[in-house]
């Protein structure tokens, strides 16, 4: 039987896979933290790894399973300099060395692994060279309130750190090592100074599917 299609269209294509979205669960992401998430799912970017996305304008930070489902999310403290690239050379640099300006955490996409900082403690390294891990978070200066800045209500008072990411240490062991500890992982960093799409090269994916779908009206 010969199909038919309404005047001044054409048939959409065959096959055409619907748009495939990461699953937040009841949480409720910032549109850029969505926007990754989703383009990652779709697109395939994160391979068959987990990722996790860090959020700098939310101060959190969500873990995802290899098929784009949200296994956890919590706040988290950040660099205390605003900013989305670490200064050439940064890593070899003494901690006192480091200005007040220059503790940034950078954005972009990096394959995260356990490994262990110069003190013996097990961490996640996000940028090695640059000395960025994702850790537990030490509340060893008490005039810094790292804790109670974990604690608060609001991302305003998350900015503290020296450029790593402070993870609460229950999430930490509870989410952050177990994923780590099965192999490598995606981690997307989200900038605060740039578009998100110019660092990821990523795609709205419900507007690309949407455009592709669109009826198209044949020329003449």
């Amino acid at each position: 039987m010969a199909s038919h299609t309404a005047p001044g269209t054409l048939p959409l294509p065959a096959g055409l896979p619907e748009p495939r979205l990461a699953d937040f669960g009841d949480q409720q992401p910032s549109p850029d933290a969505r926007h990754v998430a989703n383009w990652s799912v779709d697109a395939g970017d994160h391979g068959d790894r987990p990722f996790v996305i860090v959020d700098k304008a939310d101060a959190r930070v969500y873990v995802f399973d290899a098929q784009g489902r949200l296994s956890g999310s919590t706040p988290v403290l950040l660099g205390a300099a605003k900013g989305d690239d670490s200064v050439p050379g940064i890593g070899d640099r003494p901690i006192p060395l480091v200005k007040p300006e220059e503790r940034t955490t950078p954005a972009g996409r990096f394959i995260g692994e356990r490994g262990s900082n110069a003190t013996g403690e097990d961490v996640v390294w996000v940028d090695y060279d640059a000395a960025v891990s994702m850790h537990r978070v030490r509340p060893l200066v008490a005039a810094e309130r790292r804790l109670q800045r974990l604690a608060s209500p609001t991302p305003a008072d998350n900015r503290i750190s020296y450029g790593c990411i402070n993870v609460p240490v229950a999430f930490f062991e509870a989410q952050i090592e177990p994923l780590f500890r099965q192999g490598k992982a995606v981690i997307y960093v989200l900038p605060e100074t740039r578009p998100v799409q110019a660092v990821f090269q990523s795609y709205d994916v419900q507007a690309r599917h949407t455009a592709v779908r669109a009826p198209v009206t044949p020329p003449g």
